[in-house]
């Protein structure tokens, strides 16, 4: 199918699962996965194998709403033979072999509300980093569509700020093969 001169191409299909609960892990696992592969039960199972003996689980929140921490999202990747890896955020961002890295999830202070009250407390939030058909995209849970960021300049400037404003954690998704040979990380 052709299409008329001037015409823009269609923007390629990015899958964005919006926030529900404190479900953000669950959100960023799928949305750098781009499919729906993990759910709450599947967060809760992994939770259930890091801690079988534990009355209160300590990776998930006490109401059982979610806010998983960073072993049930190493746990969930590397059931799918992949890996995460931390980023030493000593290192400059011009060392980051981005084509070698499948995406990106992000730990980052997030504001707490109620309604249009800003509370004076910060909770952690998951948020996931991922190129399609070329472009990077910023998949937040909590934004109403996919944020475009561009080309690899973009995703590094992206980086850079988050991790300027501290308390950012960064983590690489890689394949097992790219962890071990560590060919995400560029000698410059």
């Amino acid at each position: 199918m052709s299409q008329a001169p001037g015409a823009q191409p269609s923007p390629p299909s990015v899958y964005h699962e919006r926030q529900r609960l404190e479900l953000c892990a669950v959100h960023a696992l799928n949305n750098v996965l781009q499919q729906q592969l993990f759910s709450q039960e599947a967060a809760d199972e992994i939770c259930k194998r890091l801690a079988p003996d534990s009355r209160l689980n300590p990776h998930r929140s006490l109401l059982g709403t979610g806010n998983y921490d960073v072993n049930v999202i190493m746990a969930a990747l590397q059931g799918q033979g992949l890996a995460a890896v931390w980023w030493d955020r000593r290192r400059p961002l011009s060392q980051l072999a981005l084509p070698r890295v499948l995406g990106l999830i992000l730990n980052l202070p997030s504001p707490v509300s109620l309604g249009l009250l800003s509370l004076p407390v910060r909770r952690r939030h998951w948020v996931a980093l991922r190129q399609v058909d070329g472009v990077y995209y910023n998949l937040d849970s909590k934004l109403r569509a996919p944020e475009v960021l561009g080309d690899e300049d973009g995703v590094r400037a992206f980086l850079a700020a988050a991790l300027a404003q501290g308390l950012c954690e960064v983590l690489l998704v890689v394949t097992k093969e790219v962890e071990e040979q560590g060919s995400w990380l560029r000698a410059d």
